[in-house]
């Protein structure tokens, strides 16, 4: 554009920009610094507090879904007011500061709100999986780690990734018991015991149908054990379920509201844009948009619902180190050098 030609004119911008941003160290480590700290936890601490939420609260713990819109709106109202007060606020004290509470109030929101959750959103199925703990066996060579980055979920036609992944997405913690290499996997609720069904190799539909078949007959089993197959209304603790909510939106605005203007008052005037662009992308769009992929393969490598905020938690635990050691405070730097 004609304003960025007068700028390297000027000598205000680089004439080359990809050597200056990411060939250089004095600016390869801010990159790096800025990815690795606050822009991969924002976009783990961002993306569960806005998204992981909803779908944990819809598929896992089955409260219907105008109900969990009508809580995002009432969520969603409250963080816009958040954002400005939490960006005031680090001109006042500082980016770092702040940012550096939103992750750690993260780090302690992160296990007991979504256990909070469950047992505000659907206290009958707390109570069912006390009741009647649910059991896979399987030949552990035989379960695939269902990383799903395609939506081909169909490629885990094996009895045992059908059994998982049909209890990870109706909600139901499992524990796994190894059987003989050669076994049929199947599942051990309370004392009933359901076949899985083996769909290897087989079409994407078949898959499908192979699971649909499997989902019916274990449905009908978890009923007769206790678990419930959508969330009771007159249980719902909605003061609670909304207090964890904002818990999680306050941690979310309190990164997300600096960090714009840490962001530009970190990078040098002459590669700004180019080096900012890469962290922020990647922060959000790998760390942040594949945090839901991720965390579903470890709830059914493991077996546990709540098991997949580990990524998250141990990627904000590790951003929050580097923002405490590493990243510079800010706030009073001039935006042009």
């Amino acid at each position: 554009s004609p304003a960025f030609k007068r700028m390297q004119a000027e000598g205000k911008a680089t004439k080359s920009i990809y050597v200056e941003s990411f060939l250089r160290w004095n600016t390869l480590k801010i990159v790096l610094l800025a990815l690795f700290s606050i822009m991969m936890a924002q976009g783990v601490v961002w993306y569960t507090g806005n998204f992981y939420t909803q779908f944990f609260l819809e598929r896992l713990l089955k409260l219907p879904a105008i109900d969990v819109n009508i809580l995002m709106i009432g969520v969603t109202s409250v963080s816009a007011v958040l954002y400005v007060f939490f960006g005031w606020l680090s001109d006042k004290v500082g980016r770092k500061a702040v940012m550096s509470f939103g992750m750690g109030l993260m780090l302690v929101a992160y296990f007991p709100g979504f256990h909070m959750l469950t047992q505000s959103a659907n206290p009958q199925l707390a109570r069912a999986q006390q009741a009647a703990p649910v059991v896979v066996v399987a030949d552990p060579d035989s379960c695939s780690l269902q990383l799903d980055l395609t939506g081909g979920a169909a490629q885990f036609g094996r009895a045992c990734d059908i059994v998982k992944g049909v209890l990870a997405n109706n909600g139901v913690s499992y524990r796994n018991e190894a059987a003989p290499a050669g076994t049929l996997a199947s599942v051990r609720v309370g004392d009933q015991v359901v076949q899985g069904v083996d769909a290897s190799g087989a079409a994407p539909s078949e898959v499908k149908a192979a699971r649909a078949e499997l989902e019916t007959r274990l449905k009908a089993v978890l009923a007769a054990q206790g678990y419930p197959t959508t969330a009771a209304e007159a249980e719902i603790d909605w003061p609670v379920l909304f207090a964890v909510m904002v818990t999680f939106i306050v941690a979310a605005t309190a990164l997300y509201g600096p960090l714009a203007a840490c962001l530009v008052e970190l990078f040098p005037t002459r590669i700004r844009y180019t080096a900012m662009s890469v962290p922020y992308h990647v922060g959000t769009g790998w760390f942040g948009g594949l945090q839901p992929a991720i965390s579903f393969a470890i709830v059914t490598a493991v077996g546990d619902i709540y098991a997949g905020l580990w990524f998250p938690f141990i990627v904000t635990a590790v951003a929050l180190v580097l923002t405490l050691l590493l990243l510079p405070e800010t706030r009073h730097r001039a935006l042009v050098d």
